[in-house]
Protein backbone atom coordinates (compact mmCIF):
# COMPACT_ATOMS: atom_id res chain seq x y z
CA UNK A 1 0.00 0.00 0.00
CA UNK A 2 1.29 3.44 -0.90
CA UNK A 3 1.69 6.51 2.21
CA UNK A 4 -1.91 6.36 3.70
CA UNK A 5 -1.06 9.89 4.16
CA UNK A 6 -0.88 10.83 0.37
CA UNK A 7 -3.97 8.98 -0.18
CA UNK A 8 -5.76 10.66 2.03
CA UNK A 9 -3.96 14.16 0.76
CA UNK A 10 -3.45 15.04 4.81
CA UNK A 11 -0.49 15.79 6.88
CA UNK A 12 1.40 13.56 8.99
CA UNK A 13 0.40 15.72 12.30
CA UNK A 14 -3.44 15.59 10.99
CA UNK A 15 -6.09 15.09 13.98
CA UNK A 16 -8.28 12.56 14.02
CA UNK A 17 -11.29 14.60 12.66
CA UNK A 18 -9.06 16.02 9.96
CA UNK A 19 -8.49 12.54 8.99
CA UNK A 20 -12.07 11.17 9.22
CA UNK A 21 -13.54 14.18 7.03
CA UNK A 22 -10.79 13.68 4.40
CA UNK A 23 -11.63 9.86 4.39
CA UNK A 24 -15.19 11.25 3.82
CA UNK A 25 -14.76 13.39 1.21
CA UNK A 26 -12.43 10.92 -1.09
CA UNK A 27 -14.84 7.87 -0.25
CA UNK A 28 -17.57 10.18 -2.08
CA UNK A 29 -15.38 11.54 -4.55
CA UNK A 30 -14.08 8.23 -6.18
CA UNK A 31 -17.34 5.66 -4.88
CA UNK A 32 -17.88 3.28 -7.43
CA UNK A 33 -21.51 3.93 -7.56
CA UNK A 34 -20.58 7.41 -8.73
CA UNK A 35 -17.95 6.45 -11.15
CA UNK A 36 -19.56 3.65 -13.09
CA UNK A 37 -17.57 4.90 -16.16
CA UNK A 38 -13.94 4.17 -14.13
CA UNK A 39 -12.66 0.25 -13.72
CA UNK A 40 -10.13 1.49 -11.51
CA UNK A 41 -12.74 3.27 -9.08
CA UNK A 42 -13.18 -0.19 -6.90
CA UNK A 43 -9.73 -0.09 -6.37
CA UNK A 44 -9.35 3.85 -5.57
CA UNK A 45 -11.97 3.56 -3.13
CA UNK A 46 -10.69 -0.06 -1.20
CA UNK A 47 -7.20 1.55 -0.88
CA UNK A 48 -8.90 4.71 0.44
CA UNK A 49 -10.82 2.68 2.86
CA UNK A 50 -7.29 0.90 4.06
CA UNK A 51 -5.64 4.14 4.58
CA UNK A 52 -8.63 5.34 6.79
CA UNK A 53 -8.50 1.85 8.83
CA UNK A 54 -4.68 2.28 9.42
CA UNK A 55 -4.44 6.04 10.45
CA UNK A 56 -7.66 6.34 12.84
CA UNK A 57 -6.42 3.10 14.76
CA UNK A 58 -3.62 5.34 17.29
CA UNK A 59 -1.89 2.28 17.73
CA UNK A 60 -1.43 1.13 14.23
CA UNK A 61 -0.56 5.05 13.55
CA UNK A 62 2.19 5.37 16.00
CA UNK A 63 3.68 1.92 14.54
CA UNK A 64 3.23 2.97 10.97
CA UNK A 65 5.21 6.62 11.41
CA UNK A 66 7.79 5.00 13.23
CA UNK A 67 8.01 2.29 11.16
CA UNK A 68 8.37 4.99 8.30
CA UNK A 69 11.29 7.13 10.41
CA UNK A 70 13.18 4.25 10.45
CA UNK A 71 12.99 3.13 7.42
CA UNK A 72 14.03 7.06 6.05
CA UNK A 73 16.95 7.30 8.58
CA UNK A 74 18.32 3.91 6.82
CA UNK A 75 18.00 5.34 3.27
CA UNK A 76 20.13 8.62 4.37
CA UNK A 77 22.46 5.97 5.89
CA UNK A 78 22.45 4.21 3.33
CA UNK A 79 23.12 6.73 0.25
CA UNK A 80 26.09 7.58 2.35
CA UNK A 81 27.86 4.32 2.92
CA UNK A 82 27.17 3.44 -1.06
CA UNK A 83 28.79 6.97 -1.76
CA UNK A 84 31.92 5.77 0.52
CA UNK A 85 31.77 2.07 -0.75
CA UNK A 86 31.82 2.78 -4.37
CA UNK A 87 34.56 4.90 -3.82
CA UNK A 88 36.30 2.41 -1.67
CA UNK A 89 35.81 -0.53 -4.54
CA UNK A 90 37.31 1.93 -7.17
CA UNK A 91 40.44 2.77 -5.77
CA UNK A 92 40.41 -0.97 -4.61
CA UNK A 93 40.19 -2.41 -8.03
CA UNK A 94 42.67 0.36 -9.44
CA UNK A 95 45.07 -1.19 -7.39
CA UNK A 96 44.42 -4.72 -7.56
CA UNK A 97 44.25 -4.12 -11.38
CA UNK A 98 47.46 -2.50 -11.51
CA UNK A 99 48.92 -5.60 -9.16
CA UNK A 100 47.43 -8.12 -11.78
CA UNK A 101 48.94 -6.75 -14.35
CA UNK A 102 52.81 -6.24 -13.14
CA UNK A 103 52.27 -10.34 -12.26
CA UNK A 104 51.04 -10.98 -15.62
CA UNK A 105 54.21 -8.86 -16.77
CA UNK A 106 56.22 -10.92 -14.80
CA UNK A 107 54.53 -14.45 -15.36
CA UNK A 108 54.52 -13.58 -19.09
CA UNK A 109 58.94 -12.71 -18.60
CA UNK A 110 59.48 -15.72 -16.74
CA UNK A 111 57.34 -17.99 -19.59
CA UNK A 112 59.33 -16.87 -22.01
CA UNK A 113 62.46 -17.22 -20.16
CA UNK A 114 61.34 -20.75 -19.55
CA UNK A 115 60.69 -21.53 -23.36
CA UNK A 116 63.96 -20.30 -24.13
CA UNK A 117 65.87 -22.36 -21.86
CA UNK A 118 63.58 -25.18 -20.97
CA UNK A 119 61.43 -27.01 -23.61
CA UNK A 120 60.15 -29.42 -21.03
CA UNK A 121 59.11 -26.69 -18.53
CA UNK A 122 55.37 -25.86 -17.86
CA UNK A 123 54.52 -22.15 -18.43
CA UNK A 124 52.86 -20.24 -15.54
CA UNK A 125 49.10 -20.12 -16.26
CA UNK A 126 46.34 -17.26 -15.70
CA UNK A 127 44.70 -19.87 -13.09
CA UNK A 128 48.37 -20.61 -11.15
CA UNK A 129 48.57 -16.66 -11.37
CA UNK A 130 45.13 -16.32 -9.96
CA UNK A 131 45.93 -18.90 -6.86
CA UNK A 132 49.15 -17.38 -6.03
CA UNK A 133 47.91 -13.99 -5.56
CA UNK A 134 44.20 -15.03 -3.80
CA UNK A 135 45.01 -18.58 -2.58
CA UNK A 136 43.92 -22.03 -3.92
CA UNK A 137 40.36 -21.73 -2.46
CA UNK A 138 39.53 -18.62 -5.15
CA UNK A 139 39.65 -21.28 -8.28
CA UNK A 140 36.22 -23.27 -6.35
CA UNK A 141 34.29 -20.38 -7.44
CA UNK A 142 32.38 -20.43 -10.96
CA UNK A 143 32.79 -16.65 -11.37
CA UNK A 144 36.13 -16.65 -10.79
CA UNK A 145 37.38 -19.91 -12.88
CA UNK A 146 34.92 -17.15 -15.50
CA UNK A 147 37.43 -14.12 -14.35
CA UNK A 148 40.86 -16.43 -14.43
CA UNK A 149 39.54 -17.14 -18.30
CA UNK A 150 39.21 -13.62 -18.51
CA UNK A 151 42.97 -12.97 -17.47
CA UNK A 152 44.35 -15.88 -19.65
CA UNK A 153 42.79 -13.56 -22.56
CA UNK A 154 44.75 -11.09 -20.86
CA UNK A 155 47.47 -12.65 -21.18
CA UNK A 156 47.14 -13.79 -24.41
CA UNK A 157 46.75 -10.09 -25.29
CA UNK A 158 49.68 -9.25 -23.62
CA UNK A 159 52.42 -11.77 -25.14
CA UNK A 160 50.85 -11.09 -28.68
CA UNK A 161 49.28 -14.20 -29.46
CA UNK A 162 45.83 -12.83 -30.39
CA UNK A 163 44.92 -11.25 -33.67
CA UNK A 164 46.65 -7.68 -34.89
CA UNK A 165 43.18 -6.51 -35.00
CA UNK A 166 42.08 -7.56 -31.32
CA UNK A 167 45.66 -7.02 -29.60
CA UNK A 168 46.46 -3.51 -30.98
CA UNK A 169 44.74 0.17 -31.59
CA UNK A 170 41.98 0.77 -29.08
CA UNK A 171 41.92 -2.73 -27.67
CA UNK A 172 45.53 -1.66 -25.84
CA UNK A 173 43.78 -1.33 -22.60
CA UNK A 174 41.88 -4.08 -22.69
CA UNK A 175 44.03 -6.23 -20.39
CA UNK A 176 43.50 -3.93 -18.09
CA UNK A 177 39.78 -3.68 -17.79
CA UNK A 178 39.58 -7.90 -17.94
CA UNK A 179 42.15 -7.43 -14.28
CA UNK A 180 39.62 -5.13 -12.99
CA UNK A 181 36.58 -7.54 -14.17
CA UNK A 182 38.77 -10.08 -12.26
CA UNK A 183 39.15 -8.29 -9.29
CA UNK A 184 35.32 -7.26 -9.33
CA UNK A 185 34.69 -11.16 -9.33
CA UNK A 186 36.96 -12.07 -6.17
CA UNK A 187 36.10 -8.89 -4.00
CA UNK A 188 32.42 -9.99 -4.51
CA UNK A 189 32.95 -13.71 -3.15
CA UNK A 190 35.61 -12.44 -0.37
CA UNK A 191 33.54 -9.39 0.86
CA UNK A 192 32.24 -9.70 4.52
CA UNK A 193 28.10 -10.43 4.71
CA UNK A 194 26.07 -7.21 4.25
CA UNK A 195 24.17 -7.01 7.58
CA UNK A 196 20.59 -7.98 7.22
CA UNK A 197 17.92 -5.32 6.22
CA UNK A 198 15.80 -3.53 9.26
CA UNK A 199 12.66 -5.38 10.33
CA UNK A 200 9.38 -3.48 10.69
CA UNK A 201 7.78 -3.97 13.54
CA UNK A 202 5.60 -6.80 13.98
CA UNK A 203 1.93 -6.22 13.99
CA UNK A 204 -0.54 -7.94 16.63
CA UNK A 205 -3.94 -9.28 16.00
CA UNK A 206 -6.08 -12.38 17.97
CA UNK A 207 -8.17 -14.92 17.13
CA UNK A 208 -10.97 -16.70 19.12
CA UNK A 209 -11.05 -20.67 19.17
CA UNK A 210 -12.67 -23.28 20.44
CA UNK A 211 -11.32 -26.41 22.60
CA UNK A 212 -12.93 -28.19 19.49
CA UNK A 213 -10.63 -26.43 17.18
CA UNK A 214 -7.85 -26.65 18.90
CA UNK A 215 -8.70 -30.44 19.26
CA UNK A 216 -9.53 -31.11 15.76
CA UNK A 217 -6.21 -28.28 14.48
CA UNK A 218 -8.37 -26.64 12.64
CA UNK A 219 -7.06 -23.63 9.85
CA UNK A 220 -8.03 -20.31 11.77
CA UNK A 221 -8.30 -17.19 9.05
CA UNK A 222 -7.25 -13.57 10.55
CA UNK A 223 -8.91 -10.80 8.70
CA UNK A 224 -6.60 -7.56 8.72
CA UNK A 225 -6.47 -3.61 8.88
CA UNK A 226 -5.37 -3.96 5.37
CA UNK A 227 -8.09 -6.04 4.06
CA UNK A 228 -5.85 -9.31 3.95
CA UNK A 229 -7.26 -12.23 5.31
CA UNK A 230 -4.02 -14.61 7.24
CA UNK A 231 -4.76 -18.08 7.71
CA UNK A 232 -2.94 -20.68 9.97
CA UNK A 233 -3.47 -24.07 11.37
CA UNK A 234 -3.43 -24.98 14.83
CA UNK A 235 -1.07 -27.47 16.18
CA UNK A 236 -0.13 -29.38 18.90
CA UNK A 237 1.44 -27.24 21.65
CA UNK A 238 -1.22 -24.50 21.53
CA UNK A 239 -3.41 -23.17 23.98
CA UNK A 240 -5.63 -20.15 25.75
CA UNK A 241 -3.00 -17.07 25.45
CA UNK A 242 -0.21 -19.04 22.99
CA UNK A 243 1.10 -16.36 20.39
CA UNK A 244 1.64 -17.69 16.94
CA UNK A 245 4.34 -15.56 15.09
CA UNK A 246 3.78 -15.81 11.29
CA UNK A 247 7.19 -14.77 9.39
CA UNK A 248 6.93 -12.13 7.16
CA UNK A 249 2.89 -11.66 7.27
CA UNK A 250 3.09 -7.53 8.87
CA UNK A 251 3.38 -4.26 7.53
CA UNK A 252 5.71 -3.83 4.36
CA UNK A 253 7.87 -1.01 3.62
CA UNK A 254 10.51 0.02 1.51
CA UNK A 255 14.04 -0.79 2.20
CA UNK A 256 12.92 -2.85 5.34
CA UNK A 257 12.43 -6.43 5.99
CA UNK A 258 8.85 -7.23 6.01
CA UNK A 259 7.70 -7.61 9.90
CA UNK A 260 5.99 -10.34 11.17
CA UNK A 261 2.10 -11.10 12.73
CA UNK A 262 1.76 -12.12 16.03
CA UNK A 263 -1.60 -13.82 17.10
CA UNK A 264 -2.69 -14.16 20.36
CA UNK A 265 -5.28 -16.75 20.67
CA UNK A 266 -8.17 -16.31 22.99
CA UNK A 267 -10.36 -18.95 24.09
CA UNK A 268 -14.18 -18.81 23.49
CA UNK A 269 -15.59 -17.53 26.83
CA UNK A 270 -19.11 -18.82 26.05
CA UNK A 271 -17.82 -22.21 25.42
CA UNK A 272 -18.86 -24.95 27.95
CA UNK A 273 -14.81 -25.77 28.38
CA UNK A 274 -12.54 -23.62 29.64
CA UNK A 275 -8.45 -23.93 29.62
CA UNK A 276 -6.09 -24.10 31.92
CA UNK A 277 -3.01 -24.46 29.72
CA UNK A 278 -3.36 -27.88 28.21
CA UNK A 279 -6.01 -29.09 30.71
CA UNK A 280 -9.77 -28.88 29.80
CA UNK A 281 -11.85 -28.08 32.46
CA UNK A 282 -16.17 -28.51 32.59
CA UNK A 283 -18.50 -28.56 34.58
CA UNK A 284 -20.92 -31.72 36.10
CA UNK A 285 -24.08 -30.89 37.71
CA UNK A 286 -25.21 -33.80 40.51
CA UNK A 287 -27.69 -34.28 42.83
CA UNK A 288 -27.35 -34.23 46.43
CA UNK A 289 -28.06 -37.30 47.09
CA UNK A 290 -25.30 -38.56 44.47
CA UNK A 291 -22.97 -36.38 46.12
CA UNK A 292 -23.41 -38.64 49.23
CA UNK A 293 -24.08 -41.86 48.17
CA UNK A 294 -22.01 -41.34 44.66
CA UNK A 295 -23.15 -42.84 41.20
CA UNK A 296 -22.33 -43.29 37.88
CA UNK A 297 -22.79 -40.07 35.38
CA UNK A 298 -22.24 -38.98 31.74
CA UNK A 299 -20.41 -36.02 31.27
CA UNK A 300 -19.70 -33.84 28.18
CA UNK A 301 -16.70 -33.95 26.50
CA UNK A 302 -15.26 -32.32 23.70
CA UNK A 303 -15.15 -35.48 21.68
CA UNK A 304 -18.33 -36.79 22.97
CA UNK A 305 -19.88 -38.44 26.04
CA UNK A 306 -18.10 -40.40 28.69
CA UNK A 307 -19.68 -42.75 31.61
CA UNK A 308 -17.37 -41.91 35.09
CA UNK A 309 -17.65 -42.94 38.51
CA UNK A 310 -18.05 -40.30 41.33
CA UNK A 311 -17.06 -41.61 44.92
CA UNK A 312 -19.30 -41.07 47.34
CA UNK A 313 -19.09 -38.41 49.60
CA UNK A 314 -18.26 -36.11 46.83
CA UNK A 315 -18.84 -32.53 47.24
CA UNK A 316 -18.26 -28.85 45.03
CA UNK A 317 -14.84 -29.21 45.66
CA UNK A 318 -14.26 -32.00 44.40
CA UNK A 319 -12.36 -32.88 40.70
CA UNK A 320 -12.28 -35.58 38.96
CA UNK A 321 -9.51 -36.16 36.19
CA UNK A 322 -9.56 -38.06 33.37
CA UNK A 323 -5.63 -38.53 31.83
CA UNK A 324 -4.36 -37.39 28.59
CA UNK A 325 -7.78 -36.52 27.20
CA UNK A 326 -6.72 -32.85 27.73
CA UNK A 327 -4.95 -30.99 24.66
CA UNK A 328 -1.45 -32.69 22.84
CA UNK A 329 1.18 -30.20 24.54
CA UNK A 330 3.48 -30.64 21.72
CA UNK A 331 6.15 -32.70 23.48
CA UNK A 332 4.53 -36.28 22.96
CA UNK A 333 1.97 -35.65 26.27
CA UNK A 334 -1.04 -34.19 26.46
CA UNK A 335 -3.01 -32.75 29.29
CA UNK A 336 -6.20 -34.15 31.39
CA UNK A 337 -9.77 -33.37 31.42
CA UNK A 338 -10.62 -32.13 34.77
CA UNK A 339 -14.49 -32.75 36.06
CA UNK A 340 -15.48 -30.22 38.24
CA UNK A 341 -18.34 -31.44 40.41
CA UNK A 342 -21.22 -28.94 41.30
CA UNK A 343 -24.37 -30.03 43.66
CA UNK A 344 -27.66 -28.84 42.49
CA UNK A 345 -30.68 -28.73 44.46
CA UNK A 346 -34.34 -29.86 42.77
CA UNK A 347 -36.38 -27.09 40.87
CA UNK A 348 -38.87 -27.72 43.58
CA UNK A 349 -38.40 -28.12 47.33
CA UNK A 350 -38.38 -32.05 48.30
CA UNK A 351 -40.71 -31.75 51.74
CA UNK A 352 -38.38 -35.17 53.22
CA UNK A 353 -34.85 -33.53 52.34
CA UNK A 354 -35.79 -30.40 53.53
CA UNK A 355 -36.70 -32.40 56.78
CA UNK A 356 -33.85 -34.19 56.96
CA UNK A 357 -31.49 -30.64 56.36
CA UNK A 358 -33.44 -29.23 59.53
CA UNK A 359 -32.73 -32.44 61.89
CA UNK A 360 -29.28 -32.50 60.71
CA UNK A 361 -28.81 -28.78 61.68
CA UNK A 362 -30.71 -28.86 65.37
CA UNK A 363 -28.83 -32.24 65.87
CA UNK A 364 -32.37 -34.39 66.24
CA UNK A 365 -31.91 -37.82 63.89
CA UNK A 366 -34.50 -40.19 62.94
Amino acid sequence: MRDPYSILGVKRDARHDEIKAAWRTKAKTVHPDANRDDPDASARFAEIGQAYDLLKDPKKRDLYDQARKAAEKRKAGETIMQQREAAREAAERAKAAEKLMEELARADARNRTQTGHKADSKPESAEDIVERIFGADAQNDPKVQQAAEAAKAAASAAKGDMPAATASGDDKTAPASLAANLFSALVRRFRAPQPAPEKVPDITAEAIVTVADLLEKKWITVSLADERDVRFQLEPGMTDGHVVRLKGQGLKLPNMARGDLAVTLLAARDDVFSLRGFDIHTTLAISLSDAVLGCDAKVVTPLGEETITIPAWSGSDRALRLAGKGLADGKGGSGDLVIELRIVLHEKPDEKVTDLMRHMREGLYL
